[in-house]
């Protein structure tokens, strides 16, 4: 079956986790557009200050959502294609980004992390499904990123749910191919946005979010499968991951640290910021 592409005639599209970083640049850029655009998250007054912001020929909807609980996300895009139409594209967006000490590890990292990057794009993802397979198409896009090629310092939560939205995206595309839904998969590289996970790498080909959103758009009518950008730096991410595990872990530990006589970076006191959950992609 030919893959199919959203365009705004075709229906709305809906972008998770659309009040503030990439999710907020993208709806704003998909309005430019011509979208009509629903946007969800937790932050009421966030999405309101949004919607006031739009300036194109589509508008945006606020309809508030917790993608941790799958029967909101159900109501919420029944009601949508119920009060507007169909939803012909979705950006699965909405994350969070805690920082993870290894000699310091608490539950609640990997409980939040897990509930909102994985299950709640799964949240999301099977009712969208069901609801696409009824119109006869529909694109969706999964936000992954650059963090699930590889193990990186501090990231052992959010590099393992980005590692599984990978592997699940890979995995439903046979599928969703054969019923007319098209699956893509969003890996960015360093994206400056306030969620970004706070570690001691340097980070390389710095992207702001409206840069992120214009990938990501152009990406959205490709017929690629991954959108990744900057490209010269996550293709270089892609090949790190060729190394052995001995080359690997002493290039991050160097890029971490820097050189020195013993080649890992001082252990420093966590401060109480590094345990606050912060929104990211």
């Amino acid at each position: 079956m030919t893959a199919f592409t959203a365009r705004p005639e075709h229906g709305w599209a809906w972008v998770t986790g659309a009040s503030s970083g990439i999710g907020r640049a993208v709806a704003l850029r998909l309005v430019e557009e011509g979208y009509s655009v629903v946007v969800t998250a937790r932050s009421h007054e966030k999405l309101v200050a949004l919607q006031h912001e739009v300036d194109g020929p589509g508008k945006i909807v606020v309809l508030d959502g917790d993608v941790t609980d799958p029967h909101d996300m159900e109501r919420l895009l029944t009601a949508v294609e119920y009060d507007h139409g169909r939803v012909a594209l979705a950006i699965l967006n909405a994350g969070v980004a805690i920082p993870v000490r290894g000699d310091d590890l608490h539950l609640e990292a990997f409980d939040k992390s897990f509930a909102v990057n994985l299950h709640g794009v799964v949240n999301c993802l099977v009712p969208l499904v069901e609801h696409m397979k009824a119109n006869g198409h529909g694109q969706i896009a999964i936000m992954s990123s650059v963090a699930g090629y590889g193990g990186l310092p501090m990231s052992a939560a959010y590099g393992a749910t980005k590692a599984a939205l990978i592997n699940m995206t890979e995995s439903l595309k046979f599928d969703l191919d054969r019923i007319g839904i098209r699956l893509q998969l969003i890996c960015p590289g360093f994206v400056a946005t306030r969620g970004s996970v706070k570690n001691n790498l340097p980070r390389p080909a710095l992207v702001s979010a409206d840069e992120a959103a214009e990938w990501i758009c152009t990406g959205l009518k490709s017929r690629h499968f991954e959108i990744t950008f900057p490209k010269r730096f996550t293709y270089a991410v892609k090949l790190l991951r060729l190394l052995p595990y001995g080359a690997y872990f002493a290039l991050l530990d160097w890029l971490v640290s820097g050189p020195g006589p013993h080649g890992t970076a001082p252990k420093r006191k966590q401060s109480p910021s590094d345990k606050r959950p912060r929104q990211a992609v």
